[in-house]
């Protein structure tokens, strides 16, 4: 017997992730194991839901909103894992970024399940949502899509 849920219940539970991400709920950390392991570029690995919080703490203050449009995200669920790509839009620090419209807000995320909570979450993406890192636009900002 497998120790992770249908797939159609795996997709469920991570939708719910989203939007208990977009209107901060402390209660995401209901979502993981004790000892679930999270990683999140530029805070780096944790382990348990106290690192969860403490990598939304460093948003406080910052980011304003964020919304994810998870009803059309690619999902690929194998076995116990769920792959989602998907797209943000939000405001941060006074401004707006929008997925294809803006460099930031696309993303992936790979989850891992031990029944019905994650055992793993790694997201995936650019935590420069707003493109305030210029040194890092090699190519230029004036790009045709997003």
């Amino acid at each position: 017997m497998n120790d992770y849920p249908p797939d159609a219940q795996k997709i469920e539970l991570v939708k719910e992730y989203f939007r208990r991400v977009d209107v901060g709920r402390a209660d995401i950390v209901d979502l993981f194991h004790e000892d679930a392991l999270f990683y999140f570029p530029k805070f780096g690995l944790g382990r348990g839901p106290s690192s969860i919080l403490e990598m939304a703490a460093g948003f406080a203050g910052v980011i304003e909103s964020v919304e994810h449009d998870f009803d059309n995200y690619l999902y690929i669920a194998a076995g116990a894992h769920v792959a989602v790509e998907g797209t943000t839009t939000g405001r941060m620090n006074g401004k707006v970024w929008e997925a294809g419209k803006t460099p930031g807000g696309r993303f992936c995320n790979i989850f891992e399940f031990r029944g019905n909570r994650f055992a793993r979450a790694f997201v995936y993406l650019d935590p420069d949502y707003i493109g305030e890192d210029e040194p890092r636009f090699r190519w230029g900002r004036d790009r045709p899509a997003w």
